[in-house]
């Protein structure tokens, strides 16, 4: 079956995404977890807090395209120290990045109506599919705005 992403699908899930308290949503391509590619949209909203992360044991790229919006990539160093801000936003050049496997990452919105396009190695098993990092808050935590509102800080004054 093809599937076929359009402005309007994008819209849907970008105006579902920003009814929720995490303020982001996927939709899902693959039709089984144990796919051996996951593919999915993502919408993000701004204000949308994701815990950094890699993935490794077993080791995972994850692969962002941005449709639309602006989304910014963050790369940490083991300490979680940010090496590097990577901005994906069609209208400015930087379509896409590929997160190698290990690589701690979060990202974060900057724009309403975010979406990108994820593909990562599968199958996905969620107590094995990131390895969280101790060094940042947990997702719906204290701390996580003002977390997310430091990092957002950081990418502007670089």
């Amino acid at each position: 079956m093809l599937k076929i992403v359009t402005e309007e699908s994008l819209s849907e899930l970008s105006k579902k995404a920003a009814l929720l308290p995490r303020k982001r949503l996927n939709f899902n391509f693959h039709e089984d977890l144990a796919d051996p590619i996951n593919r999915m949209l993502n919408a993000f909203e701004p204000g949308t807090y994701i815990q950094p992360h890699k993935h490794e044991n077993p080791d995972k790229r994850e692969v962002f395209i941005a449709l639309r919006g602006s989304l910014v990539v963050a790369i940490f160093d083991e300490m979680g120290n940010p090496l590097e801000f990577v901005l994906l936003d069609p209208l400015k050049g930087n379509h896409a990045i590929e997160i190698p496997p290990g690589t701690w990452h979060s990202v974060f919105s900057l724009v309403t109506g975010t979406v990108a396009y994820e593909l990562k190695d599968g199958p996905y098993q969620q107590i094995l599919d990131k390895n969280f990092a101790s060094w940042a808050p947990k997702e719906g935590h204290p701390g996580c705005d003002d977390y997310l509102r430091r990092l957002t800080d950081q990418y502007y004054q670089r």
